[in-house]
């Protein structure tokens, strides 16, 4: 590991260094519409797979609990007495009733069909028995044997995750390299801000995936963000099935571009990176301290530069560590996925999430995606910071901001041509190189024994 983790990722290879040799850059498309690999995908990656439930500040106290809804498996997450969270099959072991729908908080779970109660451990604590007289033993058997069945449930950088498959590797374990790359951040000081979305969509969950994972797409549905991006910069890292790529802000087209279009650029990012936005004040005085007579900057104080000074500075003077981070953490995005459906890009104090989860009926043709913006406060105006997840019916809409908005749009179109049949297979770039990393790594849980 280099001296500061982020330095892993900033001397990542570029496209050009990777070796395509044995990558397939052919996706066949019945991958996105084909109800037998769905069915593959259900038993062999999604219930054996760690995944994003929440973030642990959902359920802070203890009693508090909330449902994870996978296909027709339902697991609830409860905070125990001791401060643990533990993750339960939602079904009373008497009758198999579901005891939980939703969120609450709870000194017991009692199930609401004959009364049998557990502890917030899981433990059984007592049964209902109107008209017997016995032991516990005599009407139970063996009580000990009779508690809520647990399922491995963890946390990383505050959030949640759970793992269906009771004989999972511990999430640590499967997080690897990405737990120590991503700890400078301080993720779990983060909290949920302006935008905590659930919402359906009509389309396979692998194509929101796929939208996340390559700035190919920027010139054609982004082109906004053009001039504050450079592509041509990209550098990868894959971690196992993970993966990081990251691509310089405010480098765009420097050859190119004039100032005045690298500073509007940079000006113009808080639309989409909500976060950059107070360090602008700092960022608007550092130009006018470096601009000469005849408004040009130094060589050594580009855009650039003074967009990091300025996001350290100001992140440091509200009381974010931010020394493990290098300066192109600060200001640049790096672009993770922690396999197999959580996608986020985080600089400094920032950080937007997207995670993508199969439709509850099945149908490989609809999911629903998570969009969370995190933001660094100090920890006194977290709480009145804090968003808490907004779900959004069936047949409504939520309203994003401009890059999300074109995402949206283009993913269910992509959808329909997707379902296309003679159109048997996706033909890949050498930029989309993770996309051929993620369909392989899908492939190998879809196919394993």
């Amino acid at each position: 590991m280099a001296t500061r983790a982020g330095e892993f990722v900033d001397n990542a290879p570029r496209i050009a260094e990777l070796d395509f040799s044995a990558m397939r850059m052919r996706v066949p498309t019945d991958r996105y519409h084909s109800a037998e690999f769905a069915a593959r995908e259900r038993a062999l990656l999604w219930m054996r797979s760690w995944q994003f439930v929440g973030r642990a500040d959902d359920i802070p106290q203890a009693g508090d609990w909330m449902e994870y809804r996978l296909f027709d498996q339902s697991f609830v997450l409860v905070r125990g007495r001791d401060g643990r969270i533990r993750g339960f099959v939602n079904a009373c072991r008497h009758r198999g009733n579901a005891f939980c729908e939703g969120k609450g908080r709870s000194a017991r779970f009692t199930c609401p069909y004959h009364n049998w109660s557990y502890g917030l451990d899981g433990k059984l604590l007592a049964v209902a028995r109107p008209d017997f007289t016995g032991t516990l033993e005599e009407f139970v058997g063996d009580k000990d044997q009779l508690g809520l069945i647990e399922v491995p449930a963890d946390i990383f950088a505050g959030f949640l995750f759970l793992n269906p498959d009771r004989a999972a590797a511990p999430l640590g374990e499967t997080l690897g390299e990405a737990a120590e790359l991503l700890a400078p951040y301080r993720l779990e000081e983060m909290v949920p801000c302006g935008l905590n979305v659930r919402e359906g969509l009509k389309c396979n969950w692998k194509v929101i995936m796929d939208a996340f994972q390559e700035g190919y797409h920027v010139q054609g549905i982004h082109p906004e963000l053009v001039p504050a991006m450079d592509e041509s910069q990209e550098r990868y890292r894959f971690l196992g099935d993970h993966s990081v790529a990251t691509a310089p802000f405010g480098a765009a087209n420097m050859a190119h571009s004039g100032l005045d279009i690298q500073i509007a650029a940079i000006r113009n990012l808080p639309a989409t990176f909500p976060g950059v936005a107070d360090a602008l004040p700092r960022f608007d005085a550092l130009v006018e301290r470096y601009r000469g007579a005849d408004g040009t900057l130094p060589a050594d104080a580009s855009p650039r530069d003074l967009l990091q000074r300025a996001m350290r500075e100001t992140l440091v003077a509200r009381g974010l560590d931010v020394g493990g981070l290098t300066d192109n953490q600060i200001s640049d995005n790096q672009f993770w996925i922690l396999f197999p459906n959580f996608f986020m890009t985080i600089h400094a104090g920032e950080a937007t999430v997207i995670v993508a989860q199969p439709h509850t009926s099945g149908d490989p043709n609809r999911c629903f995606w998570h969009v969370m913006n995190l933001q660094w406060f100090p920890p006194e105006e977290r709480a009145a910071r804090r968003a808490e997840l907004l779900e959004i019916a069936e047949g409504d809409h939520f309203p994003y901001f401009l890059a999300l908005e074109q995402d949206f749009a283009q993913m269910e179109r992509q959808q329909r041509g997707l379902r296309n049949q003679a159109q048997a297979s996706l033909t890949l770039t050498r930029q989309e190189v993770r996309l051929a990393h993620f369909h392989a790594a899908i492939e190998s849980w879809a196919y394993r024994a």
